[in-house]
């Protein structure tokens, strides 16, 4: 049978000239007993035998079950289980993989990294809940959260749990960011920001409203991808920045291409910007600034050139930081979308210089023209598949959502029935009757329009049926 107990201080077999079994050389020294012979199970020492059963019993029903998990592998600790094993093999996008790094090494490995991966418990998961929540606002929490999940999961594929703690203690619940609706702007702003912008900038603007790009993909954009035969643009690829600030062109999000419609007017702002602002070719590697270490990232990371239609008065790829910081916030500090709060001085030599420092508005960044793009195509009653497509979204329901709350009519079909079943007694005509407007605007005979105005003086009840249908009895003529 597979599985056995060893007695370490006394030999198997006894003596046979004095039938007692003999001493061991390790006599008195660690624990007396150790559980041997499980397939797949390190073995393990105890103090007393009936400790050495207990388990022995419980590892063997547990391995027959795939469910055993060695306690002694859960006790490594989070810190040094994420910096060993699963950091190492996490192959995220650089500019993602620099903030998820960030958000570890500034708040979960400080406030978790100490504890072994076998003593998560609920009440160490209410008290890290906490404290995260002191330090970071709750979509960020939210987010961490979802990296330790992402760590306790990988720790039960590597056999150091059984169980995913997250999953496994039902009162501690995850950190939720508090729902936002996405913000669309008006016309009037759109067109104020945009007069406020640097005219090399202007066109950005529109490529947001008119095409719903992300900034990157803006900033990412070239010349070729414009197809004026076809009326459609090509997202292909957009602009990224590691943590190094090293700037490499990618896949737009989701790793798809994607195209959108082009408008007249918006193809005839592109040939104007062309015109105004020739495209300036920028050679950038591809997926990963880091060099390449074998043949495989060789090709992979082969630099590409594209002739980028937002580039800085220089004709440098756009650095996003330094553009939102110069130009955007002073384009919305001047219509009033925000305002000043302090001074930032930066020393360059012996020049100084003085920047505004302006509040913190994420809902008036460049994203609020994505958002205002697709407020625009729901209210124009534009399918939500095809916006869905021309999003980069990877299903309408990620689509809906966002934006349902854009969607013209949201809720009046609703309101209009119910208020129906509210309406006073005394209506006589029901709504879709004919003298409800069927026959309005048709040319009738005058037989026929005096029938119909007879309705007028007819009174109609209602009753409901055993079915649950509605009855109609005409009860006057």
């Amino acid at each position: 049978m597979a599985g056995y107990i060893e007695d370490r201080w006394l030999k198997k077999r006894p003596n046979k000239e004095t039938g007692k079994r003999e001493r061991t050389a390790l006599y008195g020294t660690g624990k007396r007993y150790r559980v041997k012979g499980i397939p797949g199970i390190q073995d393990r020492s105890f103090t007393t035998s009936e400790d050495a059963k207990k388990w022995l019993a419980t590892a063997t029903t547990d391995s027959r079950r795939g469910e055993f998990i060695d306690p002694r592998d859960g006790a490594i600790s989070v810190g040094d289980y994420i910096v060993e094993h699963w950091w190492p093999g996490r192959t995220d996008e650089p500019s993602t993989a620099g903030t998820m790094a960030s958000r570890i090494n500034n708040h979960l490995i400080p406030l978790l990294g100490d504890v072994a991966l076998r003593d998560i418990d609920a009440s160490t998961l209410r008290t890290f809940k906490a404290t995260l929540l002191t330090r970071v606002e709750d979509s960020t929490a939210e987010v961490i959260w979802g990296h330790l999940s992402s760590v306790l999961n990988s720790a039960v594929d590597d056999q150091r749990l059984l169980r995913n703690p997250l999953k496994v203690h039902k009162s501690v619940k995850a950190p939720r960011a508090k729902e936002k609706k996405a913000k669309a702007w008006s016309r009037t702003t759109v067109d104020a920001v945009r007069e406020h912008l640097q005219e090399r900038y202007r066109f950005a603007v529109d490529l947001g409203l008119g095409l719903g790009l992300r900034q990157g993909e803006a900033f990412g954009l070239a010349e070729e991808d414009f197809d004026f035969t076809n009326m459609v643009v090509r997202i292909r690829r957009q602009l990224r920045w590691d943590t190094k600030g090293r700037p490499y062109l990618c896949l737009p999000k989701g790793g798809k291409t994607r195209e959108v419609p082009l408008s007249p007017n918006l193809a005839a702002r592109a040939r104007a910007h062309f015109r105004r602002f020739p495209s300036t070719a920028c050679t950038l590697p591809w997926r990963n600034p880091e060099p390449p270490t074998n043949p495989l990232e060789e090709r992979q990371r082969r630099p590409i050139t594209a002739q980028l239609v937002l580039t800085t008065s220089h004709g440098n790829r756009i650095y996003y930081r330094t553009w939102n910081e110069r130009s955007w916030r002073p384009a919305l500090a001047a219509v009033g979308l925000l305002t000043v709060i302090g001074e930032k001085v930066q020393r360059y030599g012996g020049r100084v210089r003085r920047y505004p420092v302006y509040a913190s508005s994420r809902s008036d960044m460049f994203h609020v023209l994505r958002h205002t793009y697709a407020s625009v195509q729901l209210e124009a009653g534009e399918s939500v598949v095809s916006l869905a497509a021309w999003l980069g979204h990877s299903s309408p329901k990620i689509t809906l959502d966002h934006y349902a709350h854009f969607m013209p009519g949201a809720g009046r079909r609703g309101l209009a029935a119910m208020d129906s079943w509210l309406a006073d007694a005394g209506r006589k005509v029901p709504e879709k009757s004919l003298a409800a407007g069927w026959a309005t605007g048709l040319t009738l005979k005058p037989q026929l329009r005096g029938m119909i105005n007879m309705t007028d003086t007819v009174n109609v009840k209602y009753k409901e049926t055993a079915l649950g249908g509605l009855a109609v009895n005409i009860i006057e003529c």
